[in-house]
């Protein structure tokens, strides 16, 4: 049996190897790559000299299949590893989908380097189920770990494996992961800020689009960054509104002067610190298309907020030749209204008189009136026109 040996408590440092320099700029550009931490987890493996190398970002659940990156050492005669492992691997998917549950090495101290053999002797390890039915066919035996929290709550567990024939892993090589431990914490913090933000950039952007909103984002140039489906599709149209080298501009030239004289206004009060100058304005259209309107607003930064090509002003566009999409079963379920009941208030929502709503539906007015008596009923307005703003408020069209 291997002799035990206390935890390492991460505030030990030893002697640092000369790549620990790249492995630290790997783990603060993991967050970016995809996958994450892509480069790293390679350099891990090697600088510990270890089978694999996991990083667990999200334990395995009854429910839940986790998420779990693997780097694995290449077999002798294959060259060099791919970056990371399949998680179609059988390592991978009969950990989290089987063996997850039976794992002992969980739940470790925080920020403190352990070695399996710290917590069970080699004689406790084989006679164990985990053992029997996991690590005995996947081929691993000597493990070493660290977990850390960020300051959000997200618990990311790394963990280094070696066979059996293999040594045990060495007071160096644990000084070395507790020399690391301070900045995958920090790494995981901006894995875990940067997903909070997206999640809710891309909630909001959804938002936005189930609203029938189209939406483009400028610089501090005048030059469009980003511009989300409905916006694309107005452009593509090229009636009213279009980008010319890379600017957002209107066909109509005394339109195209208001437009670039409100931007100009809204990014100068920003440079001045003003956030709160908002423009509107609205934009002609050929044939007998409806005109725009657009509202024009300044993308909040933060103070140290600085650089070009940064989100500057927001063009919020409506388009009355759009109907909200409002959903019929959304509606039905906020109301208590049956399908057909739904249906017609949201026709009547969208400027159709009862007559012309009896028309579409193929149903005779008789029937119409009394879906909107009872209609009236669930939603405790007496009057159409407060049955259109009562739709047109509501949150049918998020869902």
């Amino acid at each position: 049996m291997n002799e035990r040996s206390d935890p390492l408590d991460v505030a030990t440092v030893g002697t640092v190897p000369a790549a620990y320099d790249a492995l630290v700029a790997a783990l603060y550009r993991g967050p970016l790559e995809n996958p994450p931490w892509s480069s790293a987890l390679p350099l891990l493996r090697e600088l510990i000299d270890c089978q694999v190398v996991s990083l667990v970002l999200r334990p395995p659940a009854e429910d839940d299949r986790g998420v779990i990156l693997n780097s694995v050492r290449p077999a002798a005669d294959l060259g060099a590893a791919k970056a990371l492992s399949d998680p179609a691997d059988w390592e991978v998917t009969a950990y989290r989908e089987q063996f997850f549950a039976l794992d002992p090495f969980v739940n470790l101290p925080p920020d403190r380097v352990v070695a399996l053999e710290d917590i069970l002797s080699d004689a406790e390890l084989v006679a164990s189920e985990y053992y029997e039915h996991y690590l005995k066919s996947a081929g691993l035996f000597r493990i070493l770990g660290l977990d850390t929290v960020e300051p959000g709550g997200m618990l990311a567990r790394l963990r280094f494996s070696r066979r059996h024939e293999e040594a045990s892993f060495s007071a160096d090589e644990r000084a070395v992961l507790a020399r690391i431990a301070p900045h995958l914490r920090l790494s995981i913090q901006l894995y875990a800020t940067l997903g909070r933000t997206a999640s809710e950039r891309n909630l909001y952007a959804g938002a936005v689009e189930q609203l029938a909103v189209a939406t483009i984002i400028l610089d501090e140039q005048g030059r469009v960054l980003s511009a989300n489906t409905i916006a694309r599709a107005l452009l593509e149209d090229d009636n009213g509104l279009s980008i010319r080298g890379q600017h957002l501009v209107v066909e109509n030239r005394d339109k195209n002067r208001e437009l670039q004289t409100a931007l100009e206004t809204i990014i100068k009060a920003l440079h001045r610190g003003e956030a709160s100058v908002i423009r509107a304005l609205r934009v002609p259209r050929g044939g007998e298309r409806a005109q725009l309107g657009l509202v024009l607003r300044p993308v909040p930064v933060s103070e140290w907020g600085e650089g070009q090509s940064s989100p500057c002003v927001a063009v919020f566009i409506s388009d009355p030749d759009l109907n909200e999409p409002s959903s019929q079963g959304t509606l039905g379920q906020l109301f208590d209204l049956t399908p057909a009941e739904a249906n017609l208030a949201i026709l009547l929502s969208r400027g159709l008189s009862l007559a012309e709503v009896s028309e579409a539906q193929n149903i005779s007015q008789h029937t119409a009136r009394a879906q909107l008596k009872s209609i009236f009923a669930e939603t405790g307005v007496s009057r159409q026109a407060e049955l259109v703003r009562l739709v047109l408020k509501s949150v049918a069209s998020l869902g």
